[in-house]
């Protein structure tokens, strides 16, 4: 599995000019460094793939390989994306072999080809060894695929009675194709829907569909597509390829509105040889999210891809868990106003929300420690919140005081989660280890045994985090989270793990007719958008910068400006001034804002509620 650990420095060298950007990530295994640049919005190659050193032994060759140490071994050619380490050096190959699933990087010099078979094919460790024979018995059995070579059944259990055949067969030539069947395929169009995108490795264990384009991801690369495809540079870009989440040098989409980049590997190989070279030549270059549908060699954009990238976060089955309780609709009369326990509570999202769909709030307790926070929702809201300060001093008789509770909201701090900081320190350390306090307090507002009443409850944090974080919190909240982009409902990009027992959670995000989808219709008078929507907007200052140049999204006067924050309230759908309070800065009211929720999204999550709570 591959995880990322991420430093972004602006460096200066002879043959970089200044302002270039280098992005660096570090497998967990090997320590090994990936880097891609950027260079004022042109990529820079930092480095060279291994030459066409004439060498031979392409990826999904069979042969026999030689370490010093070991004897020779059957194994495979792959790409050097399987090994999750680096490019091979040059005139070396990256070997996997058969038998126990290692990798070795191995000089082209001391590998032959499978067909060498009598020359290689030692007895003596074929008769002393149990690892010698399950390899080659692999490798017989993936030749014997490519070959389309049939045995006759054998009636026995044992290993070496089924091996035998395959032996006299490969001991013969491996007639009647010889080598040129046993080569792997070459031409784009025998690829198959289910083969591994992303790793490219010829038949790997498929473990689900690429969500943008047809094909299929193995287990290994699922984990990694989950983790890093909603992770973005300070550019706003994708920080790795929409393929396969990787790549060491990157092409960046040239259409404003996009944010996605792919990797050159991608394109020479999955697109065809020198597709690389040819799209450096278009300025702009349309990535194959934005161009025509239709096949650019292997690589197939799927026509629902939208609805197949939801199914794919909600579906990742790491862990099944029952189907949450579905409480009965409460009838008109019987219902009566809603009672919330709000944690992290931030600028009041939840208390904004539900006041808009009209729900009468009878009790709406919120945590939060930051103070700027609390004014807002004490200003905006008339003190109608009560503040009850760190989560962490929150005791068992404090709920039961102030219950009972029929909504537990919140999200807690995901500075230690999200895998776009280097100094993360995950679930268990640091700030992270907040998400076990909303966990105990929600433990302790759900009714007791023997209390018939609807209780409801949604935790929310960043997509682009740890795999393994992720289904720790869906083992201790028992369902998977939905992934919900606030980009169908405002005019900017937010993705958002959401777990919950709301109903109707994973219905599609449908706009309503008081959304603001384009940036131009959140902007003030005089002022023109520059783009239709933006990227993600955080605490950071310059994510308000947009595309590969840089440009500040909005004209005025002729002249390039940023958002004002008034803009940004309306992008996050807020009403205008919401966080103009305590004299705070522009800054300061980006940061609050850059830390809330979408309110259209919340709104969407919430509205299914007024089935079972009073409203005006």
């Amino acid at each position: 599995q591959l995880t990322t650990q991420d430093t972004h420095t602006h460096i200066r060298a002879p043959h970089i000019s200044i302002g270039t950007k280098i992005l660096t990530f570090v497998t967990s295994s090997t320590g090994i460094s990936e880097q891609k640049i950027l260079n004022h919005g042109e990529l820079c190659l930092i480095y060279i793939s291994a030459p066409q050193d004439n060498k031979g032994f392409g990826i999904g060759e069979l042969v026999w390989g030689k370490i010093k140490g070991f004897s020779w071994w059957p194994g495979m050619v792959v790409t050097w994306r399987a090994t999750g380490k680096r490019q091979a050096s040059h005139g070396m190959r990256w070997l996997q072999w058969f038998g126990d699933g290692k990798f070795s990087e191995v000089s082209a010099d001391k590998l032959d080809s499978i067909t060498a078979f009598p020359k290689f094919f030692n007895q003596s460790s074929y008769t002393k060894l149990a690892s010698y024979r399950r390899a080659i018995f692999q490798a017989l059995e993936v030749a014997s695929l490519r070959a389309e070579k049939t045995f006759p059944p054998c009636e026995s259990d044992s290993l070496e009675e089924q091996i035998k055949p395959m032996l006299d067969w490969a001991h013969n030539g491996f007639l009647p194709k010889g080598q040129e069947g046993l080569k792997p395929r070459e031409n784009a169009g025998e690829h198959t829907s289910y083969d591994c995108l992303s790793d490219l490795t010829p038949d790997p264990l498929v473990a689900t569909f690429h969500p943008l384009f047809e094909g299929g991801l193995c287990l290994t690369c699922k984990d990694v597509y989950l983790e890093i495809s909603y992770m973005y540079d300070d550019d706003g870009y994708q920080s790795y390829c929409t393929v396969c989440c990787g790549g060491r040098e990157v092409l960046l989409c040239g259409n404003a509105n996009c944010c996605r980049c792919f990797c050159v590997d991608c394109l020479d190989i999955l697109v065809g040889a020198g597709a690389a070279n040819s799209a450096r030549d278009l300025d702009p270059w349309r990535c194959y999210m934005c161009q025509p549908l239709q096949q650019y060699g292997v690589l197939k954009k799927r026509h629902n891809w939208s609805l197949k990238l939801q199914e794919f976060f909600v579906n990742d089955n790491g862990q099944e868990f029952e189907s949450p309780k579905i409480y009965p609709a409460v009838p008109a009369e019987q219902r009566r106003p809603v009672r919330v326990l709000s944690l992290f509570d931030g600028i009041a999202t939840g208390y904004l929300v539900l006041r808009d769909l009209g729900f009468k709030v009878d009790v709406y307790i919120a945590s939060e420690v930051c103070e700027d926070s609390i004014s807002v929702g004490v200003v905006r809201h008339e003190g109608k919140i009560q503040y009850v300060h760190d989560v962490r001093n929150i005791t068992r008789k404090n709920i039961a005081e102030w219950g009972p509770f029929d909504l537990v909201i919140g999200g807690s701090p995901c500075n230690d989660l999200s895998i776009v900081n280097p100094a993360r320190k995950g679930l268990y350390e640091g700030t992270g280890r907040l998400f076990f306090e909303f966990y105990r307090l929600l433990s302790e507002a759900k009714p007791k045994e023997g209390e018939d009443r609807p209780f409801f409850w949604m935790f929310e944090n960043v997509v682009a985090m740890n795999v393994n974080d992720k289904r720790d919190i869906s083992r201790f909240l028992e369902c998977n989270p939905v992934m919900i982009d606030a980009i169908a409902v405002s005019a900017a990009h937010r993705a958002r793990y959401f777990w919950g027992n709301l109903p109707g959670m994973k219905r599609p995000l449908c706009s309503s007719g008081m959304d603001k989808l384009e940036l131009q219709g959140c902007l003030e008078h005089g002022r023109v958008a520059k783009f239709g929507k933006v990227r993600t907007i955080t605490t950071r200052s310059n994510s308000i910068k947009q595309g590969k140049d840089q440009h500040f999204p909005v004209m005025m006067n002729g002249k390039e400006d940023i958002l004002w924050c008034t803009e940004l309230e309306r992008i996050f759908g807020f009403p205008v001034h919401y966080t103009d309070v305590s004299n705070m800065g522009r800054g300061a009211r980006q940061k609050l804002l850059g830390r809330s929720w979408s309110v259209p999204v919340i709104r969407h999550l919430f509205a299914p509620l007024k089935d079972y709570f009073a409203c005006e």
